[in-house]
């Protein structure tokens, strides 16, 4: 198993992480997929089986490929780096996070992780002679990693001259997944004998056991190690197969490791999707691209669940971020989301982000902390305030409401109140929001008062006037934050209105000149004053690239994020069609392109890594975006749907927000003119003719 190495991280802060002993094969793979911005090439995979899994045939595309993606269970995750190579063999990298077995110091990336490089299938022979010749035919993902290939047992010359037997055809499956619950990861492996003779098969027992540095780890030494399963001599008939796996585990050195049925892990995996993905929330759209790109955002969003000892905890990935929350990728981003999916982990997740974040409520007037780490047993900033209480007041007040449960909006009721009197304290002598960074943390400038800050308090602001009428808070602060509301959309038109390289849009803070992602945020909080030049201004050549919209105008940055919430802005704001190109194209990249198949972090920081808030995010486009439901009540929704113009119907079906299942029908009747139909579960259907563009104010049983 040379290539194997472990890593025990210390880094302190939210940046990117590169391991200083990272193989050759590791640094090609993050070099291919690195370069994905510079190309626009035709889609590499193909959907398959209805939408339920990817399929790239190596026949039909260019080779060689590199390309990582990242699977998670409640306590582990892996970063699987694969490529098929010149000669179309497969190739593989395995980086495996264990969450839960903590090292020092004990900070934002201290998860215990360990690189496989080396290849189970090496040591696997057929009548007495290794499998080469590799040729991959296939590879597909469909909530695990599969890989098809075809090898011939080739023999020596020597015994060739002697004996000219045939060199026997072999096909190889190789599957890789996480299990869902234990600290595993499992490596299957069928060989068919595709030749017309019997064959030899021999799998050789392995097992690799290597023990931690026991003063560089929480709880002292910690085992990792690799098992083969299912090793032995078999013959093959014409036909036939045999099964094998490794499983990669880790624990601590006062444990015992965790028996892994590779078989029940597999179902177990299945059945996390079946439930958490296609039982709910399912979108409809006369492209399937988009319904397949929304399903596998839901799979990496739902799977990135942590089971700590500080609860569960929904945490980003990437080989950084685990057993750890944050303002705005959890709060912000993705709790809004989860109600509509109705995912029990999910909510619980959720709920145990803010309630980690209300330990640090104060009277001192010190912020919020950034992120909860270590399994909630620290928290972390970076150099003070990033507007962190606005995205924690912003995130709890959506997902109240749109849990549906009073019980939910009582107990984060206090936590609102407190982040909005906070970030009220604020306000500086024009109004705007101070902060000392926002969450790109001064990777570019956002002055003392940015515009995403001051937005998104005006958004939470709406959100707690619905929310604190459901559940008949004091009159008076509720009617405190109306005047707030009015004065801060004043603000955002006086303060940040302005006219930045020819557009009437926003700058995003006092003396930026430069157009800015981030000019999107009133759209989505449903401030139009500007909509049409912002819209030109982000779709336009200084800001839209082939991966999405520019951090900053002249740069070479880009965050998934920031491109989601454009798409989703543009949406509320009324341009469908000017929105539906961008999102088709970037649906398409991200599924079907060269790196697939989740939306990303960021470039070129961070190697492209599939976070998990992101796919929150992507799913909102169309919750929030093309559907329109804005939140207005526990039971009580605004639904304004915006359909593309070249779209006759779409759907959402089995959504559970608002403690309901319900489908919403949209279908187009005429010019100007749709036909939205709700319907409840075991409720009689409510129809509404209404035009493009209007509001339906949605009340469920």
């Amino acid at each position: 198993m040379q290539g194997d190495r472990v890593v025990m991280p210390s880094c302190v802060s939210r940046r990117p992480y590169v391991c200083a002993t990272v193989c050759a094969a590791a640094v090609c793979l993050f070099s291919a997929v690195s370069a994905m911005s510079a190309s626009a090439a035709a889609p590499r995979w193909k959907i398959t089986d209805g939408g339920k899994s990817l399929t790239m045939t190596v026949a039909e595309t260019f080779i060689p490929h590199y390309d990582h993606m990242e699977m998670s269970g409640e306590q582990v995750s892996t970063v699987l780096r694969w490529g098929v190579d010149p000669q179309y063999g497969f190739i593989a990298e395995r980086t495996i996070v264990f969450p839960m077995l903590r090292t020092l110091p004990n900070d934002t990336h201290a998860s215990l992780s360990h690189c496989f490089a080396s290849d189970p299938l090496a040591a696997v022979c057929v009548n007495g002679f290794p499998l080469s010749d590799e040729r991959v035919e296939k590879v597909e993902i469909d909530g695990a990693f599969s890989v098809c290939s075809e090898f011939i047992a080739k023999h020596d010359r020597l015994w060739e001259k002697r004996v000219r037997p045939r060199n026997p055809r072999i096909a190889v499956r190789r599957t890789y997944f996480a299990s869902a619950a234990l600290p595993a990861v499992c490596e299957c492996f069928e060989i068919r004998n595709l030749s017309d003779r019997e064959v030899t098969l021999f799998i050789p027992e392995y097992s690799r056991v290597i023990t931690t540095d026991a003063s560089k780890g929480v709880d002292g030494s910690y085992v990792v190690r690799c098992d083969t399963d299912g090793c032995g001599t078999y013959r093959l008939e014409s036909g036939q197969t045999a099964e094998f796996a490794a499983v990669y585990r880790a624990y601590r050195t006062s444990e015992s490791p965790s028996d892994v049925d590779v078989a029940a892990e597999y179902a177990a995996r299945k059945a996390f999707i079946a439930e958490a993905v296609d039982a709910s929330l399912l979108l409809e759209t006369p492209d399937s691209v988009l319904n397949t790109a929304f399903r596998y955002a839901k799979i990496r969003g739902s799977e990135s669940i942590f089971r700590t000892k500080g609860g569960l905890m929904h945490s980003p990935g990437g080989e950084r971020f685990y057993a750890a929350m944050w303002t705005n990728d959890e709060a912000e981003y993705i709790n809004p989301f989860f109600p509509f999916t109705g995912y029990g982990k999910a909510d619980s997740a959720s709920m145990n982000t803010f309630r980690h974040f209300a330990r640090y409520m104060n009277d001192e007037g010190r912020p919020l902390p950034s992120s909860i780490i270590a399994e909630g047993d620290d928290a972390f900033s970076w150099k003070g305030d990033r507007g962190d209480g606005t995205m924690v007041a912003y995130g709890a007040a959506r997902y109240a409401l749109a849990s549906g449960r009073r019980a939910v909006a009582e107990e984060l009721w206090p936590l609102i109140e407190w982040c909005l009197e906070f970030t009220r304290r604020q306000s500086n002598a024009d109004g705007a929001i101070a902060s000392d960074t926002d969450e790109l943390e001064e990777r570019f400038p956002s002055g003392d008062a940015n515009l995403c800050t001051s937005t998104l308090y005006y958004d939470a602001l709406i959100s707690a006037v619905m929310l604190g009428r459901e559940i008949g808070a004091d009159r008076k602060l509720l009617a405190s934050y109306e005047r707030e509301t009015e004065r801060m959309r004043d603000v955002i038109e006086r303060y940040f209105g302005a006219r930045v390289c020819g557009y009437d849009t926003y700058r995003y803070y006092d003396g930026n000149t430069l157009l800015r992602s981030w000019i999107c945020m009133p759209l989505i909080a449903g401030i139009f004053d500007r909509a049409e030049q912002t819209v030109d201004a982000l779709f336009g050549p200084e800001m839209m690239t082939d991966d999405g919209i520019l951090t900053e105008q002249g740069s070479a940055t880009f965050w998934d994020r920031a491109t989601l919430y454009a798409l989703r802005g543009a949406y509320i704001a009324g341009f469908a069609d000017r929105a539906q190109p961008h999102l088709e194209n970037y649906s398409v990249r991200r599924l079907l392109g060269d790196h697939v198949p989740y939306p990303v972090e960021a470039y070129p920081e961070g190697g492209c890594s599939h976070l998990s808030a992101e796919c929150g995010l992507y799913c909102r486009v169309f919750t929030e975006g093309m559907f329109g439901i804005r939140p207005t009540g526990l039971r009580r929704f605004d639904l304004t749907p915006r359909m593309p113009s070249k779209w006759n119907v779409m759907a959402l079906r089995r959504i559970k927000a608002f403690d309901s299942d319900f489908d919403i029908e949209v279908e187009r009747i005429g010019a100007g003119r749709l036909r939205v139909t709700v319907a409840q579960r075991g409720k009689r259907p409510a129809v509404h003719n209404i035009r493009e563009g209007a509001s339906i104010d949605v009340r469920l049983d």
